[in-house]
């Protein structure tokens, strides 16, 4: 029996998991995570759903003994501060010096997160375990999908492994999937080898489903395929996180041998020349406002959905545009209409005048000023709560969360959920808050790229709308400033191209 064997195990288990936007401003400070997730030591391993509850699950049915250091989340948003980042990263680098003996490191990381003044915040954070630990001691991470996996990463990091759902339905068997491969390096039992390949296409997450006939679970299986004989341990494929802006950016794939490298390097650029030839498919159709309506208006039932990625919190956006809103009332429709909007001074003015009250609003557009501009809009206060809730499922299953002060109000046919706070949509919980129901709309406007077929599988049409904002559902009208071209849409085509390959 090897000495590794005689004795207990014991991995170090820390998560910081929050994703980017360099098209929005200001910056996301300790506030974020203290409103969503910011737990310590012990309370760590409280966590019941996520991809770290699959890590503690799994640690503990190996007998692993855990030790705790931080789990910090929050909601999408700009880069963190400085000060945010520096504190997070001192709590957990805190926590690993005083843990003793360790015999590896195990984190769920986002992988497309920034910070201001230092930018790859992954990257940054791995580096700084692996000089604590030193290289005899594995580090292992799981990753979501949209990771903008840098070399950085790859250098500091053992293995990486992302989520395979989109939408992300597998947060916590990823971080089993992670805990599992961590066990058997640290056993000897495998020797993980890892090489990256990725190509410059820029798209949303619109047409990135892993399930069905699309381009990138097409892409997904590919991968998962050359996970059969022992000699993959992990294929992961990466549809990147495209509301950065930040050199060497791209899609593609991670292939995690054990002990064969060339063979990682090898399948890892197969898989991301292949992505390349999907590019034209992973474009969505989109439909101005105006045209989407008029459209569903001749759509027998509901609900129809107005799904206006443009502004999508989960991906950084404030939530704060009234577009469709706007092409509601100027539609002048009768049906009946549901629509959020992230407007902490309007909710304010709903609190001020209570319920029942009819009252003028200047609505939307205060947080992000630079995308349109606030509607007037005459409405009635039909409800008021403090927007606490709680998530049914997703990477954030059944942690706690608030919208801050909130009032749902009408307008005509029109309800509309005024929000204090920005939150992520994971299906209609939002909503059903304040006591909606979806299926009796006409119209719901949904703010993200695909989630909406979780909160939503009933809809009876799903129309994506083309509006300004730093999440759209097209990249053909974003002008990035670091990242560089030649890139797709921008470059249709890019003669000569071979993907960017890095390996550890």
């Amino acid at each position: 029996m090897s000495s590794v064997e005689s004795k207990p195990l014991r991995v170090a288990l820390g998560s910081l998991f929050t994703e980017s936007n360099s098209f929005v401003d200001g910056f996301v400070d300790r506030s974020w995570f203290e409103r969503t997730e910011l737990l310590f030591d012990e309370e760590v391993l409280s966590s019941k759903e996520g991809m770290i509850s699959g890590m503690i699950a799994a640690l503990q049915e190996l007998k692993v003994e855990i030790v705790p250091l931080i789990s910090a989340s929050c909601v999408s948003g700009p880069p963190l501060n400085l000060a945010c980042y520096l504190f997070l990263k001192s709590e957990l680098l805190d926590r690993l010096r005083s843990a003793g003996e360790i015999d590896g490191v195990l984190l769920a990381l986002h992988g497309s997160a920034l910070v201001h003044e230092i930018g790859d915040l992954e990257g940054d954070l791995l580096a700084a375990i692996r000089a604590e630990v030193g290289e005899s001691k594995p580090i292992v991470s799981g990753l979501d999908l949209h990771a903008h996996v840098t070399e950085q990463m790859v250098r500091n990091a053992d293995a990486l492994l992302a989520f395979e759902t989109y939408p992300h339905t597998d947060a916590a068997r990823t971080g089993q999937r992670a805990a599992r491969l961590l066990y058997s390096t640290i056993r000897g039992e495998t020797h993980p080898t890892m090489a990256l390949a990725k190509v410059p296409v820029m798209v949303s997450g619109v047409n990135g489903e892993t399930a069905g006939a699309g381009p990138f679970a097409e892409m997904m299986r590919l991968a998962k395929a050359l996970e059969t004989d022992g000699t993959v341990l992990s294929a992961s494929v990466f549809l990147v996180h495209p509301y950065l802006d930040v050199p060497g950016m791209g899609g593609g794939a991670l292939v995690i041998t054990n002990g064969d490298l060339t063979t990682a390097k090898s399948m890892a650029a197969e898989l991301a020349a292949k992505y390349w030839t999907y590019r034209f498919r992973l474009e969505p159709n989109v439909y101005r406002p105006e045209d989407a309506i008029r459209f569903a208006l001749e759509t027998e039932g509901g609900p129809v959905l107005l799904v206006e990625t443009a502004d999508c919190c989960g991906g950084g956006a404030a939530g704060d545009s009234v577009y469709s809103l706007r092409a509601l009332v100027t539609a002048g429709t009768s049906e009946s209409s549901l629509v959020p909007v992230v407007d902490p001074e309007a909710a304010e003015k709903c609190w001020q005048a209570g319920v029942g009250s009819h009252i003028q609003l200047e609505l939307g557009h205060k947080q992000d000023t630079k995308w349109g501009q606030p509607l007037t809009i005459d409405v009635s206060v039909l409800r008021l709560g403090d927007g606490s809730f709680s998530y049914r499922g997703g990477i954030w299953g059944g942690v706690s969360t608030t919208m801050g002060p909130s009032a749902l109000v009408q307008a005509g046919s029109i309800q509309v959920l005024i929000m204090s706070k920005p939150t992520y949509e994971w299906g209609d919980e939002q909503f059903r808050t304040f006591g909606l129901e979806p299926k009796d709309a006409k119209f719901v406007v949904a703010k993200n790229p695909m989630n909406y077929r979780v909160g939503y599988p009933y809809a009876k049409a799903v129309l994506l709308l083309d509006t300004p904002g730093p999440t759209p559902a097209t990249m053909k009208h974003t002008r990035y400033r670091k990242l560089q071209r030649p890139y797709y849409p921008a470059d249709q085509d890019i003669a000569g191209l071979t993907p960017a390959l890095y390996s550890r």
